[in-house]
C-alpha cells in the first residue's frame, strides 16, 4: 500500500535553514530520540551515512541533529547556535562519518543517546521537505514517521498480545491508523510500534507499562508539537 502525504511532502516544514533534507529533518529525528529516552541526554555518538556523511557540516546536520536532541523544534533560532546551547548544559557529543553503506538510505542518521546510565539508540532517515522515517529503536526494525501520535511497547513475545493492546486502546477511544510487530525471535522479546490518530491518555499509558509481560512503553506526541 502506498505511503499517505502529507502537508510536509508538499510544501515543506516551517524551519530554520539551510534545506529541509539536512536540517528539519535532522531536527525531526533528533527530537524523536530525545523523546526516546525521555529526557536530556548526557552523552550522544552520532554516525552520518552516505550522502550525509559527505555533507552534513557543511549542511548544518551536525547542529541540526545536536539541537533536535535538545527538543528544538525545526523552527527554533537556536539551531544555528545548538553546539554553544549544548556547552551551556554540559551535552557532550562526537560525530562518526561511514560513507559507503549500500543497505543505508542516503540520508540517514543513527544515534546513540545515553542519560543516567541508560541507553538508546535510533535509525532515522530524512526523506525531503522535513519527511523522516523512523526505522530502527533499540534493535526493532519499526518504519513510524512521527506524524502521528506514536506508541513503542517492548513485551513478551506471548500469544494473544496483539489483540490485547489494541483493544485496551479501543476502550481508551484511540484510532489506530497503523500497527506493526517485530520480534528478535519465537517467544522472545517483541516491539509493538502503533501509530494513532489522536493523543493517547496518560492514565492508559500507565496501565500498559504496569503489566506484568510489558518491559517497557514510550509514548511519542506528534513529533511538531
Amino acid at each position: 500500500m502506498a505511503e499517505q502525504s502529507s502537508v510536509f511532502d508538499m510544501i515543506g516544514p516551517v524551519m530554520i535553514g539551510p534545506s529541509s533534507s539536512h536540517t528539519a529533518g535532522v531536527v525531526r529525528i533528533g527530537r524523536v530520540a530525545r523523546k526516546i529516552l525521555g529526557r536530556q541526554p548526557e552523552t550522544a555518538e552520532i554516525t552520518f551515512y552516505n550522502s550525509f556523511a559527505r555533507t552534513y557540516e557543511g549542511h548544518g546536520s551536525d547542529r541540526a541533529i545536536i539541537a533536535g536532541l535538545m527538543d528544538f523544534k525545526t523552527d527554533d533560532i537556536r539551531i544555528k547556535t545548538a553546539f554553544e546551547e549544548a556547552e551551556k548544559i554540559g551535552f557532550q557529543y562526537t560525530f562518526k562519518s561511514m560513507g559507503n553503506s549500500l543497505t543505508m538510505h542516503p540520508n540517514t542518521v543513527k544515534i546513540r543517546a545515553t542519560s543516567e546510565g541508560e541507553t538508546i539508540e535510533v535509525i532515522g532517515e530524512s526523506r525531503g521537505g522535513g519527511v523522516i522515517k523512523i526505522m530502527n529503536v533499540n534493535g526493532f526494525s519499526t518504519g513510524f514517521n512521527a506524524d502521528l501520535h506514536t506508541l513503542i511497547i517492548t513485551a513478551e513475545d506471548r500469544r494473544g498480545a496483539i489483540a490485547f493492546i489494541a483493544n485496551v486502546l479501543a476502550n481508551s477511544e484511540c484510532n489506530i491508523a497503523n500497527m506493526s510487530v517485530n520480534r528478535k525471535g519465537k517467544s522472545d522479546m517483541a516491539c509493538h510500534c502503533i501509530e494513532a490518530d489522536s493523543g493517547m491518555d496518560k492514565l492508559t499509558i500507565e496501565y500498559l507499562n504496569h503489566l506484568s509481560w510489558v518491559k517497557k512503553v514510550i509514548y511519542i506526541p506528534d513529533i511538531d508539537f
